[in-house]
């Protein structure tokens, strides 16, 4: 009945049921999110030999994310006096929105996808791309000068990471001949995961898009020893939770796509494990990709804002550059 109604013209019953299907995703990222953070804070007090949170909600701190989020939701809402009230009002939602849109494309199993698009991949980094604009306007309607700051670094290395992760996909679109998600995860089952078959673009992704994400050792936008708080240094209670939020659901939407670009999704690595289900297997690659992340964050020192362009434009895209030539030349010679 459902398969029938999604597959018939659209009408109210469709509405609804992808309203419902919208719901539940959003209650399975906020729910990675609350507990997300607590893994990230508890992995990096183990890794900075501390113990993390261990009070509210046992010993394991478990309702300490769902206390923190109470206490934002509670705070006053403060507009300064000389900020730009409407942009200031509409940028943590520009900031925000897209985070959510583009896990419409994500093919979490061969059987669990929203939208299903011929040119899922591009769609991903279109709109990923537009979060910048909330976190440069926020910088700029809050009137000062380290949100400012903030704004345009925001901006700056939007643009010199950005074209390095289109860049280096470009390796596995050649071999795939195809922007569809589905069909990436399909080719790494006729053949091996890109991992393997493209190892310089998968470094070069990765660490691009963590400079995408804003997270250590690239988070110079909101770099606190220099900017107190970057972009969102105005920014108070629920408006300051929304650009939070952005930055996890990306945390969770990139390793999402990391997992279907270059590890093979919901495949398992061996035939004989096929017998477990997909979901498990991109539920284990997907948590070791988001470990990774919070590891880089509790080891690695931040970057000087002009080594991180210079890395941008002087290594991670002529290796992408190379990257591309290499793969066209091997798949010319030998495909």
């Amino acid at each position: 009945m459902v398969e029938e109604l999604l597959h018939s013209s659209p009408g109210l019953a469709n509405f609804g049921i992808f309203f419902l299907l919208a719901a539940v995703l959003l209650l399975i990222v906020l729910g990675f999110v609350t507990y997300g953070i607590l893994a990230e804070r508890k992995v990096m007090g183990y890794m900075q030999l501390r113990h993390g949170p261990n009070r509210v909600g046992g010993k394991w701190g478990l309702l300490q994310t769902v206390a923190d989020v109470l206490k934002l939701l509670l705070k006053e809402d403060i507009i300064p006096k000389a900020a730009d009230k409407p942009l200031f009002i509409i940028a943590p939602v520009m900031a925000f929105a897209p985070s959510f849109m583009v896990l419409a494309t994500i093919p979490f199993t061969d059987k669990f996808q929203f939208a299903d698009i011929g040119v899922g991949l591009l769609y991903y980094i279109a709109v990923s791309g537009m979060t910048v604009f909330g976190m440069v306007l926020g910088g700029w309607a809050s009137n000062n000068k380290y949100a400012l700051l903030g704004g345009m670094r925001a901006g700056a290395q939007m643009i010199s990471y950005e074209i390095p992760l289109v860049m280096s996909v470009l390796g596995v679109i050649l071999l795939t001949g195809s922007l569809n998600l589905n069909d990436i995860v399909a080719q790494q089952d006729d053949t091996a995961w890109f991992i393997l078959l493209q190892p310089v673009a998968f470094v070069v992704f990765f660490i691009a898009s963590i400079a995408e994400l804003n997270r250590t050792p690239f988070d110079l936008p909101e770099a606190e020893n220099e900017l107190v708080a970057g972009y969102h240094v105005e920014y108070s209670g629920f408006r300051w939770a929304f650009f939070m939020l952005a930055e996890y659901v990306y945390l969770f939407a990139m390793s999402a796509l990391i997992t279907v670009i270059f590890l093979g999704g919901w495949l398992p690595p061996f035939d004989f494990l096929g017998f477990i289900p997909g979901a498990v297997w991109f539920s284990v690659k997907f948590s070791a990709v988001v470990f990774v992340y919070i590891w880089l964050r509790s080891t690695m020192p931040r970057f000087r804002v002009d080594r991180l362009m210079e890395f941008g434009w002087k290594v991670l895209f002529p290796v992408a550059l190379a990257n591309i030539f290499l793969t066209a030349l091997i798949k010319t010679l030998f495909f």
